[in-house]
């Protein structure tokens, strides 16, 4: 009987000071070593796919635990950039437990399970080169002026397909400036998503655009004033073509060839001329006119002029060298 109440005490004396070191622990914070069950635990999956810019654990990981603070926190650490749309990337176990690190995670209060391998991948949206074909037809059939001559689209060459992100897709088509879209056109596609560039390609259309020429029916010599019978039109390429040929017939009509021209030949605007309507040492009236005023002067033409041209004329009375613009073959005016 006194052996059981020595023992009783002696287990209440333990028990009190048990609880009394437990009480100073937990007052001292050595109690910050949770049990297995009371752990939060970080199952990362071997496998995922997400479609932002950073991944982050909640995406591709699940969570236990009944600390519901700590894995909301959790959830929105940052684990790293996304690879790009279409690619993968992997990640160790040493790498996950460094963000928690950097994130000032209680690693102690966290069980991290990860496989010996984690692979990340990046959504993405395809687009194949059929549809890029049609995106550079487009913007060619949009951007070349109806008066320019029909237009065909002879080939348009795509490298490979484009592969984005997920999200608001807009892309935007850029020829160059320095030339017409004709003939063998290199075009950049720009693909944007949400706002941001993603991607650039470039494209390669051989475009024809065909419209009718002057050409010469047969040869015309030098200086040969030009008539009806002397033109016909053609319909040409205008990607082979210089950009100053002539389309319009009336443009060549009463004008006359500066050089010897073979049949056939497109005529441009460097090939031709207006013939002058005045020459060395005709006699022409010279006309001064301002408000209510009107003089006239007999004058002698010193060089070859053609309509509008300001040549040098010397009066006949009085000797002195006037500058006056050729109106025909007999007048010339000084203007004031």
């Amino acid at each position: 009987m006194n052996a059981y109440r020595l023992t009783s005490k002696k287990s209440q004396r333990f028990c009190r000071g048990w609880y009394i070191l437990w009480a100073t622990a937990a007052i001292l914070g050595l109690n910050a070593v949770p049990s297995i069950a009371e752990m939060t635990t970080i199952r990362v999956h071997d496998q995922v796919e997400v479609e932002s810019d950073d991944v982050l654990f909640g995406q591709i990981a699940s969570f236990e635990g009944n600390d519901l603070q700590l894995i909301q926190q959790l959830k929105q650490i940052v684990v790293g950039k996304a690879p790009s749309a279409g690619k993968t990337r992997q990640y160790e176990y040493r790498h996950f437990r460094k963000r928690l690190e950097q994130y000032r995670i209680d690693l102690a209060a966290v069980q991290l399970e990860v496989p010996p391998r984690v692979l990340i991948s990046r959504s993405y949206v395809e687009i194949g080169i059929p549809k890029i074909k049609k995106i550079v037809t487009d913007y060619i059939r949009q951007n070349i002026p109806p008066d320019n001559g029909m237009v065909r689209i002879k080939a348009v060459h795509v490298p490979d397909r484009v592969m984005l992100s997920k999200g608001r897709i807009t892309y935007k088509v850029a020829a160059p400036r320095s030339r017409p879209l004709m003939g063998n056109c290199s075009l950049a596609v720009d693909f944007s998503v949400n706002g941001h560039s993603q991607k650039r390609m470039w494209a390669t259309a051989q475009i024809e655009v065909l419209k009718p020429v002057v050409v010469t029916r047969k040869p015309l010599g030098r200086y040969k004033p030009i008539t009806e019978d002397d033109i016909m039109l053609q319909t040409l390429d205008l990607a082979n073509l210089p950009s100053n040929v002539l389309t319009d017939p009336e443009a060549v009509l009463g004008k006359r060839t500066k050089r010897a021209i073979g049949a056939q030949a497109p005529l441009r605007a460097d090939v031709i001329e207006l013939p002058p309507l005045v020459k060395r040492g005709d006699m022409v009236t010279i006309i001064v006119e301002s408000k209510g005023l009107k003089v006239t002067a007999r004058g002698l033409v010193k060089k070859k002029g053609r309509l509008g041209e300001r040549i040098p004329v010397v009066n006949v009375d009085s000797k002195k060298v006037l500058y006056a613009r050729v109106v025909d073959s007999n007048t010339v005016r000084i203007d004031f």
